[in-house]
């Protein structure tokens, strides 16, 4: 039922107060006509929009789950990565560690690491495998690079008289031709002390 001018009048209006709901009336009526206008052009936006949606959703699931598959491959990659040079990395040290001990020189360590096949020793539990069979295998395949450590006594430059005889004061005090002592002080001592003994 629509609003009407002689509606309003049989309702006992003036024509003012008529005049006036109409007025209101129209600018309502306008103002609906232009949101339903404007929610009609909204909701053929939406259509359009949802269908962009549901295409991009359509075309890139397979691109998603190819990236992430990509993406935890190369992670799985570098963690393996990491986990290897770590292992290598305690390998080398311990394998350092036992070359030191085999009594290898500190200066040709790193010489000898370089050259040698680190994939042949195993480490398991942080140690080295079969480390007495590494040990001899150093020994045997480096020792040109294992210093030799040899006992010597201490040298005696002229021992004093030999067993039985006893040295003359002169023998003693003798010099040598840059006029130090032949006999070192103990010696001497040593020497003056049997005369001493045999005056007395």
């Amino acid at each position: 039922m629509s609003l009407t001018r002689g509606m309003l009048k049989g309702m006992g209006l003036t024509e003012e107060q008529v005049g006036a709901i109409i007025d209101a009336h129209a600018e309502t009526v306008d103002g609906l006509k232009e949101s339903l206008k404007a929610a009609k052009a909204d909701a053929d936006k939406l259509k359009s929009v949802q269908k962009e949606l549901d295409d991009l959703k359509a075309n890139a699931g397979d691109d998603y789950k190819a990236k992430y598959e990509k993406e935890h491959s190369d992670f799985e990659t570098y963690k393996k990565t990491v986990a290897t040079e770590k292992a290598e990395s305690e390998k080398k040290s311990l394998y350092r560690d036992l070359l030191k001990e085999a009594g290898v020189d500190a200066k040709r360590l790193d010489a000898v690491l370089r050259v040698t096949d680190l994939e042949k020793i195993k480490v398991k539990d942080g140690k080295l495998e079969d480390a007495d069979e590494l040990t001899k295998a150093i020994k045997t395949d480096w020792a040109d690079f294992i210093g030799k450590t040899e006992t010597r006594g201490a040298e005696v430059t002229n021992p004093p008289g030999s067993a039985g005889t006893k040295m003359t004061r002169e023998e003693i005090y003798r010099k040598d031709d840059r006029g130090r002592y032949v006999h070192d002080t103990e010696a001497r001592q040593k020497a003056l002390a049997e005369i001493y003994q045999s005056e007395s």
